[in-house]
């Protein structure tokens, strides 16, 4: 996805040069081979056939690259994120960052209300960055931006120590159950009904990860005026409840009677959050090429953290607890009926395939 176009195209781009009649031709017409966000654009529903719409968009796509570029790598740089290899961020710019901005642009300015929209996605695949890099893009597509994340509203501590001692199962945070449902809700609805004109301050809830030795507890909310896009974003944002017989074979690590009923558990719970996805107008999900990429990406992440003179879990302790997740809610169960539209209960309006590199690999709607 990212090798169709030269990276000189690009580089001319964010250099304010022409380019030529060739370059233009194939910037164009690879972009629309490209470009799954058309079908999620409401404004342009023909884009596929009309090459002078097309062109306007690579237009405005390439004046976009121009102004946020230089911003964008400075702040991944603030944020010690990189991108491997280097030369890959004005490709990924160009097929994924741009166009998903401009077309959550479209959509809220269609909506003519704040636009929230889902992000499923796992440890690795690119939700932080992606958040990072839609909020400075956004404010040059002139859209206030807000990320909130599924662990914002979890329990507070002591109701989750509460939950604990009555499911010995739940032995971190995170699987269904876990969370403040009717906060979330209550925020969503709060941001979906801002009045722009009128703003009144909206408390969202923020969660810090080290208290309590890692347990974690919600702190004093961050007062907002609201946004015009809001991402909520998660490791199971949109999931959707599967039927009992999907649990009916044993799928590593639910090797035993007892998994199986924890998995079962996790999935009765999953109907409780059914209202709150009813607040997302769109679902992107983010899945990689492999499940199993998260663990490998996790073992990674932590020991760079103890390399760096930091705490961190052995590659044992890290095994199993991602391997908690995946009974909770099994990847190789539920992201195939997320994603398949063969499947009733698919609901991704956009899929982004992750390689092991983190990189995208394949966008479709």
């Amino acid at each position: 996805m990212l090798e169709n176009i030269p990276i000189r195209i690009f580089e001319l781009l964010v250099q304010g040069d022409r380019l030529s009649s060739a370059d233009n031709d194939l910037l164009v017409n690879e972009s629309r081979k490209n470009n799954c966000f058309d079908r999620l654009d409401v404004n342009n529903p023909n884009l596929k056939r009309d090459l002078k719409a097309i062109a306007e968009i690579v237009d405005q796509r390439s004046q976009l690259l121009r102004l946020a570029y230089p911003e964008i790598l400075e702040t991944l740089k603030l944020h010690n994120i990189q991108i491997h290899p280097p030369s890959a961020t004005l490709p990924l710019l160009w097929h994924y960052w741009l166009p998903l901005a401009q077309s959550l642009a479209n959509q809220q300015t269609k909506l003519e209300r704040t636009f929230i929209q889902g992000l499923l996605g796992g440890q690795g695949t690119g939700k932080t960055t992606l958040g990072i890099v839609l909020n400075i893009l956004l404010q040059y597509l002139g859209k206030t931006f807000l990320s909130i994340s599924l662990d914002d509203i979890y329990k507070l501590y002591v109701d989750r120590q509460k939950l604990r001692d009555h499911r010995p199962d739940l032995i971190w945070r995170g699987p269904p159950s876990t969370h403040d449902i009717d906060l979330g809700m209550q925020v969503l609805q709060q941001l979906r009904d801002r009045h722009p004109e009128h703003p009144q301050p909206i408390a969202i809830p923020r969660f810090d990860k080290s208290l309590h030795n890692g347990a974690g507890d919600r702190i004093e909310p961050e007062i907002s005026n609201g946004a015009d896009i809001v991402l909520f974003e998660g490791w199971f944002v949109g999931m959707q409840p599967l039927p009992i017989s999907a649990f009916r074979n044993f799928v590593p690590p639910i090797l035993s009677e007892r998994d199986r009923e924890f998995a079962l558990e996790c999935n009765a719970n999953l109907y409780n959050y059914l209202p709150l996805w009813e607040y997302l107008d769109s679902l992107i999900v983010l899945v990689p090429e492999d499940y199993q990429y998260s663990l490998q990406w996790r073992i990674e992440a932590e020991r760079k953290l103890i390399a760096a003179g930091k705490s961190g879990m052995s590659d044992a302790e890290i095994t199993q607890f991602v391997e908690y997740f995946w009974k909770a809610l099994h990847p190789e169960l539920f992201m195939p009926r997320m994603i398949n539209r063969d499947y009733p209960a698919s609901c991704a309006d956009l899929v982004i395939e992750i390689s092991r590199s983190h990189l995208p690999i394949r966008i479709y709607s």
